[in-house]
């Protein structure tokens, strides 16, 4: 990875224009290139190489598959979702729950939908949707491992919070660590009418995963869009009706 100069633009990626994974048990959108869709001119921004927004049906769920030398981090927006490992980590991600998890040296993981229940006798099912976003790590064959925390409603409410961070500045704050100090998730719920202000930094990536905002500058944000930021930052992004935008902070890039 590079601290490389850059030049300052805003590159605003619609929600219609991400690759698409859809078969009977999965709706999958990709703001970069993953699996079989690929365009060597969209596999990263700065450190992130993976935005999946995700949909998977009652029962169902990826299988036990293999990763190494990512961080994955997690972030569930409706359901609950899974996780099992080969390091004996187990848990469920529901809305509210950072997730990471440290692939390093080799990890075995599958993430199943967890909403099978009942209800006054009758089965109830709904369908999980889940934000999972990848970055590298700092170094290569780490310890594989996994961390989770709660983060309450009200601390979301009308700002930004770091949820994942590998960042100096994060440490004591709200935020489950990841093996990357160049790199942060932020998380804002947002009523209509609030706003917040983006950091500066090399590299910003905004993506709505519900709701629409305006962002300063380049207008009307909708439920999937995202934006690019290069060499940029301090724009305003206010919510239009309830919102929930997910912004990664990075001060280095992946090296060409």
């Amino acid at each position: 990875m590079t601290a490389a100069a850059v030049h300052p633009a805003v590159d605003v990626r619609r929600a219609a224009d991400r690759f698409a994974t859809k078969i009977g048990w999965l709706d999958s959108k990709h703001s970069f290139s993953f699996g079989h869709h690929q365009d060597r001119d969209n596999t990263h921004h700065g450190l992130l190489l993976v935005n999946n927004d995700d949909v998977v049906k009652p029962g169902s769920g990826f299988e036990t598959h293999p990763h190494r030398d990512m961080e994955i981090v997690t972030w569930v927006l409706r359901g609950s979702l899974v996780h099992q490992d080969s390091e004996g980590h187990s848990g469920v991600i529901y809305p509210g729950l950072a997730q990471r998890m440290s692939a390093g040296t080799g990890i075995l993981h599958s993430e199943k939908n967890d909403s099978w229940r009942l209800q006054g006798g009758d089965q109830h099912t709904e369908p999980v949707h889940f934000v999972q976003m990848w970055v590298v790590p700092d170094t290569a064959g780490i310890t594989p491992g996994y961390e989770q925390l709660e983060i309450g409603d009200e601390l979301l409410r009308g700002r930004l919070v770091p949820v994942a961070s590998g960042m100096a500045r994060h440490e004591g704050e709200t935020a489950i660590r990841i093996r990357n100090r160049y790199a942060a998730l932020h998380v804002a719920r947002l009523d209509a009418g609030e706003s917040v202000q983006l950091p500066e930094a090399p590299f910003l990536h905004l993506f709505v995963p519900r709701g629409q905002v305006e962002l300063e500058g380049a207008g009307a944000l909708a439920e999937g869009d995202a934006v690019r930021f290069t060499g940029t930052g301090g724009q305003r992004v206010t919510a239009t009706g309830p919102a929930e935008i997910l912004l990664w902070e990075m001060h280095a890039t992946l090296a060409a």
